[in-house]
């Protein structure tokens, strides 16, 4: 798909109420130390395994361990797993070998009312953006929290501040195809993170975008990061990693590379 050419939004990120009371009660409570302080790793793999159906393998004996907080690239070239390897993350694809735990839970043989708990601890953003057609930008939104049995207050309560945080308040009552690109992954990635999860994954999020929409987006994601919510973004766009301060993994035939911490 072609980059998508929209003008950038230049506003600053609004974090919704409940995000930044988070964000005080943190700095209130917590000595100064590093965002990665926690003890318990939130996510870990360890020798982790996959082969796809047709016998090549996806993953070779891949180890990885974050902690809360924690920001990370996950570049390697189309193909390499990198989609594959998030899909583990949140059970959509079962893993062959090795052991991987996700706040908390052991993914091995997870199923049912505690596949359910995971997912809803983490925020997905996809490439492709994934949003339903026929409903506005508000229901797109709104859709996770009735998912997941909040009423009708709580959902009015938290819609306005997520939209404003990613700068599309005003496109509340739009449908996707009155969008560009940016704002469609904008649109994403407040339906990700409107029921405030620990754990972000963004995959390929920049991928269809332009250079300032890039920058927009990976702006908001740091901005989320600094709150605490750890992040994990696939991508090959190697300019946005160069640019970004952040340690970077690489996939490459199957197997993990550790390309800066």
């Amino acid at each position: 798909m072609a980059p998508v050419k929209s003008p950038p939004d230049r506003r600053s990120v609004h974090l919704p109420s409940g995000i930044r009371a988070q964000q005080r009660a943190a700095k209130a409570t917590s000595k100064p130390a590093t965002k990665s302080a926690s003890t318990t790793p939130s996510v870990s793999l360890r020798q982790v395994g996959k082969t796809y159906p047709d016998g090549s393998q996806a993953l070779i004996d891949v180890s990885l361990e974050l902690r809360k907080g924690d920001f990370l690239f996950i570049t390697g070239p189309s193909g390499a797993g990198k989609s594959t390897l998030l899909k583990l993350l949140y059970g959509q694809e079962k893993f062959d070998s090795g052991s991987l735990t996700v706040g908390g839970f052991n993914l091995a043989n997870l199923r049912g009312n505690q596949l359910a708990l995971l997912r809803r601890r983490i925020g997905i953003i996809f490439q492709d953006y994934k949003l339903i057609p026929r409903r506005t930008v508000a229901e797109n939104v709104a859709f996770v929290l009735w998912a997941q049995g909040y009423n009708r207050k709580e959902i009015s309560r938290r819609l306005p501040p997520t939209l404003k945080m990613v700068g599309l308040q005003h496109k509340a009552d739009c449908f996707p195809s009155q969008l560009s690109g940016g704002e469609q992954q904008r649109v994403s990635i407040a339906r990700a993170v409107v029921g405030m999860p620990p754990l972000l994954l963004a995959d390929e999020p920049t991928g269809n975008l332009d250079a300032d929409n890039s920058r927009q987006v990976i702006r908001i994601l740091k901005k989320l990061n600094s709150i605490g919510i750890t992040v994990i973004v696939t991508t090959h766009d190697e300019h946005l990693v160069r640019t970004s301060n952040f340690p970077v993994v690489q996939l490459r035939d199957g197997r993990l590379y550790q390309v800066r911490s």
